[in-house]
């Protein structure tokens, strides 16, 4: 499982992110040592200083208490001494033991010593002091208290949050030129050409990349244009000798018939072939989309090929829905398929319908029972002018795949190819809900 992002706009934010988090932990370690520490360490020095007030050695082996100076300094302090059972009564219970205190205290004392300090309504220190183990010293400290260092807990988080939310929107800004760019590239691998995009907003290297982009695409379009001017030129002038030819064959005396008839056919197939040409570099986007039911249109292609005297076995699904489409174009889609099966094969053929819920996507089948395509031909049999010729004979003008494919594509759909198990090919063309 891939933890870190792969998108440009997930990596920015990632390693600001990160960042963030570093500088606030060195920072808050920074606090810790050099605020925190000395301060509780000059606390601790303090209250040892008053405690060493509290208990004066006479000289004794035993530290003696000074109980007159006890009291006096208990009415200025407001520190008190207790012994093991008072100290319990008066909050020692509630008091938690702290480790780090009592080791800076047991340095500051000369002795071992242990703090508990209590919070609740008031904020106290109870030091077990080594002078007098058997009593404690309850040093209260006013205006302090568990929550005084939450503000700066909150500032960080707060500084934290700012910082990524920030990043998430600097770097959103900064990625969605390249979120243009990306839904505008794929437009132009569908074939079609999207308006120029704005330049004007970006960093100076996204705003380069999105200029040549619109230079690109302006010389495709331009491409595109005059290819299809040539196409339409070379169409005209060629059918024109071709009209010309058959009016001469038409001529021709009754013994010549087989001449012909042979020359009639030849004309259709060139007739044919530029037609596919044409269909090829027709630009099907102009048309509008339109709610189509492909059942519908395979019943009206099935009725006008059973001229061919060929049986057509259909398999449709009575709850397909009906979807956006260019009606003339997935026509021609379909119609080529029927071709190149009507072509390749002398037995049934299958036409299927289906809808896939999970996929959001309907799909058409049509199967026949001819010999099939080379495995190793299956992928080339999109590109335009590729022929299966050496299971499949050849024909055409190769363009009846690469003019499916070429529509497929531009409603975002997919098609496939595979031979049947028990023989056959089988073409598969998928098409998407929304278009």
């Amino acid at each position: 499982m891939r933890l870190l992002p792969r998108s440009a706009f997930g990596q920015t934010v990632f390693l600001i992110g990160f960042l963030l988090l570093i500088n606030q932990l060195v920072s808050y370690v920074s606090v810790a040592l050099y605020f925190i520490k000395p301060t509780t360490q000059q606390i601790n020095h303090l209250i040892a200083k008053q405690i060493k007030v509290v208990f004066l050695d006479a000289g004794q082996d035993t530290p003696v208490l000074s109980a007159e100076l006890t009291r006096r300094f208990s009415e200025a302090t407001g520190i008190a001494v207790y012994s093991q059972a008072e100290a319990m009564q008066h909050g020692l219970a509630n008091a938690r033991y702290y480790g780090y205190f009592s080791e800076q205290m047991s340095a500051e004392l000369g002795g071992k010593a242990v703090v508990h300090i209590e919070q609740g309504d008031a904020f106290a220190f109870w030091v077990q002091p080594p002078q007098a183990p058997q009593y404690w010293v309850k040093v209260p400290l006013s205006g302090l208290d568990e929550t005084d260092f939450s503000p700066l807990t909150f500032y960080l988080l707060l500084i934290g949050i700012l910082s990524v939310g920030g990043a998430w929107v600097f770097a959103r800004h900064l990625n969605r030129p390249l979120k243009s760019l990306q839904q505008a590239a794929l437009q132009v691998g569908r074939g079609d050409i999207p308006p120029p995009l704005n330049a004007d907003k970006g960093s100076t290297e996204i705003i380069a990349v999105i200029r040549a982009f619109n230079y690109m695409a302006e010389g495709i379009k331009r491409l595109e244009q005059d290819r299809a001017l040539l196409m339409a030129g070379v169409s005209h002038d060629l059918r024109t000798p071709l009209t010309r030819i058959r009016l001469a064959s038409e001529m021709m005396a009754e013994q010549d018939s087989w001449i012909r008839d042979g020359i009639i056919n030849d004309i259709e197939d060139m007739n044919a072939i530029i037609d596919q040409f044409i269909d090829f570099l027709r630009h099907h986007k102009q048309e509008s989309l339109q709610s189509v039911n492909l059942n519908e249109l395979i019943d009206e292609l099935v009725l006008a090929e059973q001229v061919q005297q060929r049986h057509f076995i259909t398999e449709l699904d009575p709850n397909l829905p009906a979807i956006m489409l260019r009606k003339i174009a997935i026509k021609r889609v379909l119609n080529n398929l029927l071709e190149n099966a009507l072509r390749y094969s002398d037995g049934d053929i299958e036409i299927s319908t289906g809808y896939e819920k999970r996929r959001k996507q309907v799909y058409l089948e049509v199967r026949d029972h001819g010999p099939g395509i080379p495995e190793h031909k299956m992928e080339a049999m999109f590109a335009p002018f590729t022929q299966g010729d050496e299971a499949r004979g050849s024909g055409g003008s190769g363009l009846g795949l690469a003019i499916i494919k070429k529509i497929v594509d531009m409603h975002q759909g997919s098609v496939s190819l595979f031979n049947h198990a028990h023989g056959g090919l089988v073409v598969r063309v998928y098409l998407p809900l929304k278009s």
